[in-house]
């Protein structure tokens, strides 16, 4: 305490005897227990460099006297994570798709790394949850070009849609702007009959015309009510869900008609997918919501 010490009128506390353009500070020191207690972590922080890795040395670093570090945790945790996920693996690896799913522990596991999965590899084109987008399919409705069972669903996966794996999924649907084209007036008739099929047609007269052009042309690869037919790919066109959705569906068709779209899938058994993960990712496909 200095020597001009004084006694404060108001709050009854000794000032310290110090003092800067008229400012004096009270003599308050701080509470014996917050004192102890600071002295305490000075202690636990030493032992604690002691005990476990700390200081950086000329040659890395303090190892500490425990022998304890963080990455060997890690990675035991990590080895027993495997070794648990293993037991799991094996059997879906000797499991059959249908097995899988009547089994709620592997039904569970493989829905869950199916997520990973997906998110990994499947989502950048058929977006998170699988909704889907332009000339992407929607895996989570109930529509399916190459079929929606588990098997038909880890076939499409395994070896893709129109790539150069030998089973891939080939289809092609011809342009009917081309060699033997239709006129303008035709494929305005045949894109309201399209339409027509999902009671979207706003011009029933043009889609009685295209019903002929519908019948002759079309009808082999989509059926003649527009059923579809995943044997060749070719899309249910009563269902009102469209591949190819935009502003205007009929410009749409008319140009999907004319000069025909078609994507590739890549082959994941080609990219080094195995088959337990083949089967863990149909799985989880199948449960989006469109599975048969």
């Amino acid at each position: 305490m200095g020597t001009n010490a004084e006694k404060d009128p108001i709050s009854g506390q000794y000032t310290t005897g110090h003092e800067w353009d008229g400012i004096k500070e009270l003599n308050t020191p701080l509470p014996r227990w917050w004192v102890w207690v600071f002295y305490a972590t000075i202690v636990w922080a030493v032992a604690y460099w002691v005990l476990y890795p700390s200081w950086p040395t000329l040659s890395g670093y303090w190892q500490g006297t425990l022998g304890w570090h963080s990455r060997t945790q890690v990675v035991q945790e990590i080895d027993q994570a495997k070794s648990a996920k293993a037991v799991y693996l094996s059997k879906i690896q000797n499991a059959s798709l249908e097995d899988i799913v009547k089994d709620k522990d592997l039904l569970n596991f493989a829905l869950t790394g199916g997520r990973s999965i997906f998110n990994e590899n499947c989502a950048a084109c058929h977006g998170g949850g699988g909704v889907g987008a332009y000339g992407f399919p929607n895996l989570a409705d109930d529509q399916w070009l190459w079929g929606g069972t588990l098997d038909d669903i880890k076939t499409t996966i395994t070896y893709g849609v129109r790539n150069t794996n030998p089973n891939s999924h080939q289809s092609e649907m011809p342009a009917w702007g081309g060699g033997d084209p239709l006129s303008d007036a035709d494929l305005n008739n045949l894109a309201e009959y399209v339409l027509s099929l999902s009671k979207s047609s706003t011009d029933q007269a043009a889609a009685q015309k295209g019903l002929d052009i519908y019948a002759e042309r079309c009808t082999p690869c989509h059926g003649e009510a527009g059923e579809g037919n995943q044997a060749v790919g070719a899309p249910a066109l009563v269902s009102g869900l469209w591949l190819y959705k935009g502003k205007s569906q009929k410009a749409e068709i008319m140009s999907q008609v004319r000069n025909p779209k078609g994507g590739v899938m890549p082959s994941w058994s080609d990219r080094g997918m195995d088959e337990t993960t083949l089967k863990i990712l149909a799985v989880y496909v199948h449960s989006l919501g469109g599975g048969k």
